[in-house]
C-alpha cells in the first residue's frame, strides 16, 4: 500500500484518508460484531465494555426533553470502564441457557461515573422494556455516528470547489502558502517568551498557526492567552479538542479568564463550575425556561389522553399549537445563549450538533489536535475561516485499531501534515514548568533537538536531598516474567507488579508517612498494559499500608495519564522475554508520555536485557546509568 505521506495532490492524498477510514470502520465494525456474539460477559464485563448485573433506578425528562434513566452497576465496580458521554450503548437480559437478548433499541449515555449512569432512551416504549426486568444488562454499542460524520466531512473537503473549504484543504496539503496579517507583535510580559512568540503567531495567521506543546511547557496557558486576544478581534471563535474531557479543561481556564463559554455535549462534569456553563445548565436557567417546560407537561399529558379520548382531533390540534409555542421558545432561548456566548466549547465530532447547524467562525481552536484523525478535524473545519492547532505529535498519537489502515497513514494527523508542510506556521514551546532537569533533559534530547529547558524554580525540585531524579529498577534474573493475557490486555508481569509495590512502600518510608501525608505528595503507577493496571489496583486495595495514601495514589495506563502530572511516577514496563519482543512498547510517543508525568521522581521497572534492544530503551538505560555515577 501507498505511503499516504508520499501523495502531494491533496484531493488524492484525502481519497486515500477516506479508504483508510473505511477499513479502520470495516475492522472496528468486524470486531464489535465478533465480541458481541462470541464474546463472553464475564470477559466483556473485565474489559470495560459492558455492567452486568444492573439496577434500573429513577427515569425522568431532562432539560433537553430527552427521556433518561439511570442505572447502577451492581457487582464488579472496581474495573476501569469504557462508559462515556455520547458512546451508544444497547441492553440484553440473559436467560436460563446463559444467551443474551438483546432490546431492539440503541441508547446513549448522557453521563457515567464509576458505578452509575444516565442514559438517554429513544422513547418510552423502551423505558417500559427494561422495568421490572431481572438479570439486565447494557455493553457498548458500535458508534456508526462518527464514522458517518468523518466521512462526510472528507466528503465535503474533497468536492470542495471555489470556497475557503478548498482553500484551506490546498494550503493545508498543497504547495500554496499559509498567508499572515502584518502588524507589529504586542507584549505579554506575563507569559515567556516563546509563548508570547506563540500567541503572536497566532494573531498573525490568516489560515494556519500551531502551537507545539511539550510536556510542561504551558500550552493550556498559551493557547487560553491566543484565545482571549483573538476575542478582541472577533465576536465569537469556536474551540474543539478530541476528548470531553481536553474540552472541559480548557473551557474551565477559559471561565476562569472570566470569557463566557457555551459548552455544547458532554453535562457530565459533576462540579457546579463545569456545569453552569453547559448548554443544558444554561437552557435550564434561562428566564423563559418554565414556561416551555410546562408546555412541554401538557403535551406529554395529551398523548397519555391521546388514545382513550374519544375527540382525537381536537386533542392532535392542541398538541399542534403547543408544539409551535414550544418551537419558538426553544429557538428564542437558544438565540440568546448563543448570542451571548463569547466561545462555543464542544468535541470534534460536537461540532456536528444540530445546534450548530448553519453556524460559521472565524477562527476555530483545536486543542489536542495531534491526538485526533484528520477525518475529525475536518468535521469542525468546515465551518471556520482559519483554524489554530495546538498539540504535541511526539506524545500520544490517535487510537486506530487496524493495523492496515495504521500501516497505510490513517494515523498521520493533520497537525503532523502541516508541521511538515508548512514549518513555518509552527511555535514550538521551549521552557517547562513540571519537572527537574534531569527528568525532562532524555525527553528533550531524544525528542525536541534538545531544545526544551527547565524554568529555574523546578529545575532541582526534589522530594529528598542527595536523592537522583530517575531511576531504573532492573527486573532482569528476577524471575519477573511477562504472560499473555488476551487480545486486548496483551500483557501482564505479575512478580513486577509486585516488586512496584514494594517500591513505592519504601520510598513512601523514606520520604516518611507523616510528611507524606502533611504535604500530599501525589503518587502515579503507569503501565502500559491494562492487565498490569488492574492487577496492580488490586495488590494497593489488599495492602493495609496504603490505606492512608489511597486517595494521593492514582492507578492508570499511559493514555489514561494523558495530560496529567504527579510528584512521584513509577512506570512498571512488564515486557521480558528472550526474544526482545517489546510490542507496542515500540511506540516511543507513549512512553514519552509516561516519563513526563513526574515532576521530583521517576522510577522505571523493566528488563534491561529485553529492552535495551532497542534503541530508545538502551539510550534511557545509559542515560540514568550516567546520572547514578555521576
Amino acid at each position: 500500500m501507498k505511503e499516504t505521506t508520499s501523495i502531494h495532490s491533496p484531493i488524492l492524498y484525502l481519497q486515500h484518508q477516506y479508504e483508510l477510514l473505511k477499513m479502520e470502520y470495516e475492522y472496528e465494525k468486524e470486531q464489535f460484531k465478533q465480541q458481541t456474539e462470541l464474546m463472553g460477559i464475564g470477559r466483556k464485563v473485565k474489559r470495560g465494555m459492558c455492567w452486568y448485573p444492573l439496577n434500573i433506578g429513577r427515569s425522568y425528562y431532562n432539560a433537553l426533553n430527552q427521556l433518561v434513566v439511570e442505572v447502577e452497576r451492581r457487582e464488579d465496580k472496581d474495573i476501569e470502564h469504557l462508559f462515556e458521554y455520547g458512546r451508544p450503548v444497547c441492553f440484553f437480559t440473559q436467560d436460563i441457557s446463559g444467551k443474551l437478548n438483546y432490546f431492539p433499541f440503541v441508547a446513549t449515555v448522557n453521563y457515567a461515573d464509576e458505578e452509575r449512569m444516565v442514559v438517554v432512551l429513544p422513547n418510552p416504549d423502551a423505558l417500559t422494556s427494561l422495568q421490572g426486568r431481572e438479570m439486565l444488562g447494557v455493553q457498548l454499542y458500535f458508534d456508526e455516528t462518527s464514522y458517518r460524520l468523518m466521512f462526510e466531512a472528507l466528503k465535503q473537503v474533497i468536492s470542495a470547489k471555489n470556497n475557503r473549504l478548498a482553500e484551506l484543504r490546498d494550503i493545508f496539503h498543497g504547495t500554496q502558502p499559509a498567508s499572515v496579517f502584518s502588524f507589529q507583535p504586542m507584549r505579554f510580559p506575563w507569559l515567556n517568551p516563546t509563548q508570547e512568540a506563540a500567541v503572536n503567531k497566532v494573531l498573525h495567521a490568516k489560515d494556519v498557526a500551531i502551537v507545539h506543546g511539550p510536556p510542561g511547557t504551558g500550552k493550556t496557558t498559551t493557547l487560553v492567552e491566543a484565545i482571549y486576544e483573538t476575542l478582541h478581534r472577533e465576536n465569537q471563535v469556536l474551540v474543539c479538542a478530541q476528548s470531553n474531557m481536553a474540552v472541559d479543561w480548557i473551557s474551565e481556564k477559559l471561565v476562569d479568564r472570566g470569557v463566557n463559554v457555551l459548552r455544547i455535549g458532554n453535562p457530565t462534569r459533576v462540579n457546579d463550575k463545569m456545569l453552569s456553563f453547559t448548554y443544558e445548565r444554561r437552557f435550564e436557567s434561562h428566564p423563559d425556561y418554565t414556561q416551555l417546560w410546562g408546555i412541554r407537561r401538557a403535551i406529554r399529558d395529551l398523548y397519555a389522553r391521546l388514545h382513550k379520548a374519544s375527540d382525537r382531533e381536537n386533542i392532535r390540534t392542541k398538541i399542534n399549537s403547543l408544539k409551535d409555542r414550544a418551537s419558538e421558545l426553544e429557538i428564542r432561548i437558544n438565540a440568546d445563549l448563543f448570542s451571548e456566548a463569547r466561545v462555543i466549547a464542544c468535541t470534534l465530532t460536537g461540532s456536528a450538533s444540530r445546534l450548530l447547524i448553519g453556524q460559521k467562525f472565524g477562527t476555530l481552536f483545536i486543542d489536542e489536535a495531534a491526538q485526533a484523525l484528520e477525518a475529525a478535524c475536518w468535521i469542525a473545519i468546515r465551518k471556520a475561516d482559519r483554524v489554530i492547532f495546538a498539540g504535541d505529535h511526539c506524545q500520544l498519537p490517535p487510537t486506530v485499531k487496524s493495523m492496515e489502515a495504521m500501516r497505510g497513514g490513517l494515523g498521520h494527523t493533520l497537525m503532523q501534515c502541516i508541521v511538515k508542510q508548512k514549518p513555518d506556521t509552527v511555535s514550538l514551546l521551549k521552557l517547562q514548568y513540571r519537572m527537574n532537569d534531569e527528568i525532562m533533559r532524555f525527553s528533550s534530547e531524544w525528542f525536541y533537538g534538545g531544545m526544551l529547558q527547565s524554568a529555574p524554580e523546578v529545575k532541582y525540585r526534589s522530594i529528598l536531598d542527595f536523592d537522583t531524579p530517575i531511576e531504573w529498577v532492573n527486573t532482569e534474573g528476577m524471575d519477573c516474567n511477562e504472560e499473555f493475557v488476551g487480545e486486548s490486555y496483551g500483557r501482564i508481569n505479575k512478580p513486577e507488579a509486585e516488586l512496584s509495590i514494594s517500591q513505592l512502600k519504601s520510598y513512601i518510608n523514606r520520604i516518611g508517612k507523616e510528611r507524606f501525608l502533611e504535604e500530599r505528595i501525589d503518587i502515579g503507577l503507569i503501565s502500559p498494559y491494562k492487565a498490569q493496571v488492574q492487577y496492580l489496583r488490586q495488590l494497593l486495595r489488599r495492602d493495609a499500608f496504603f490505606k492512608p495514601f489511597r486517595s494521593l495514589i492514582t492507578v492508570n495506563t499511559v493514555d489514561g495519564f494523558q495530560g496529567q502530572e504527579r510528584d512521584v511516577i513509577l512506570i512498571s514496563l512488564v515486557r521480558a522475554n528472550e526474544d526482545g519482543q517489546i510490542g507496542f512498547l515500540n511506540d516511543l510517543r507513549r512512553m514519552n508520555v509516561a516519563i513526563t508525568r513526574a515532576r521530583m521522581k521517576l522510577i522505571i521497572l523493566g528488563d534491561a536485557s529485553t529492552l535495551t534492544r532497542h534503541a530508545f530503551y538502551r539510550k534511557l538505560y545509559e542515560y540514568i546509568e550516567k546520572l547514578h555515577e555521576a
